[in-house]
């Protein structure tokens, strides 16, 4: 399975990077995401308010094939490193101050990163890292937070 990887694109640009998957340190997480991605994810990707150099998008109701809470703490953290991609499940009303339910992908950009939302850290799952195009990737993450959202793709690369 270690060879199954990912690639994000930026729709408009076509900007493209590929991502290899934690296998080995994060199963269970990366066969989900895997089986939701069996058709890429088209969705719009913000800059996170808190976490750093973050984009952030959410899984659509097509995408959302499997329960998230019964997916296992697999390969956490509060610190993330260029390149790095997270999984984060936010159950309906878990936090006061946001009672939406969130099915997020977020990826890490540059230096500095850490999952910091308005509540404090939150530790998340990292089942990824960019480990080709992660610069050309970056200079678009960053216009994201000057231009706004942008659509990105998540999708199989093979």
């Amino acid at each position: 399975m270690s060879d199954r990887r990912l690639y994000l694109r930026f729709v408009q640009t076509g900007v493209t990077g590929y991502l290899t998957m934690h296998w080995n340190t994060a199963p269970e997480t990366c066969a989900a995401i895997w089986g939701a991605l069996a058709t890429p994810l088209r969705a719009p990707a913000s800059h996170a308010m808190f976490a750093g150099p973050e984009i952030m998008m959410g899984l659509t109701e097509a995408h959302k094939t499997f329960d998230p809470l019964a997916l296992p703490p697999e390969n956490q953290s509060v610190f993330a490193q260029p390149g790095d991609m997270l999984w984060y499940h936010q159950a309906k009303n878990f936090f006061r101050i946001d009672p939406e339910e969130f099915w997020e992908l977020g990826m890490f950009y540059g230096e500095g990163g850490r999952t910091f939302g308005p509540t404090g850290w939150i530790p998340v799952t990292f089942f990824a890292r960019m480990t080709e195009g992660l610069d050309a990737i970056a200079a678009e993450c960053r216009a994201i937070r000057r231009e706004g959202i942008k659509t990105v793709e998540v999708g199989r690369a093979g």
